[in-house]
């Protein structure tokens, strides 16, 4: 019965160690006037990623899409990539947790409008 406790507590501490270490990566990002201030992005397959948006200066609502490279239709976008809410110009906003698989991505703001900027998955 001891032996089954500890191999117990040594995999419960195993999983704790690797949920703490998957904690989400923030990508921070600003939104001007028809633009964002990063260009382009290289990114982790698998990884955890939060996107969180600004508006620095745009006197409208905005908001923040990603959809594979070629497929920006509305059924495509990834769905954990929006924003938790439209954002008026002073206000941040951040998306859900993202995960994204090998490929090639973009982003854009479908409100403001952005030209779409590269997301690099490896």
């Amino acid at each position: 019965m001891k032996k089954a406790s500890v191999l117990y507590l040594l995999a419960l501490t195993v999983l704790m160690t690797l949920a703490y270490s998957q904690e989400p990566q923030k990508i921070n990002l600003v939104q001007t006037e028809g633009k964002f201030d990063q260009t382009e992005l290289k990114l982790q397959a698998g990884k955890s990623y939060v996107f969180e948006v600004e508006n620095d200066g745009v006197d409208h609502l905005l908001g923040f899409v990603i959809a594979p490279k070629g497929k920006t239709d509305k059924k495509n976008h990834v769905q954990t990539a929006y924003l938790s809410k439209t954002i008026a110009d002073g206000e941040k906003a951040s998306s859900q947790e993202v995960v994204l698989e090998k490929g090639e991505y973009v982003y854009f703001c479908p409100l403001n409008p952005t030209p779409q900027y590269k997301i690099t998955v490896e």
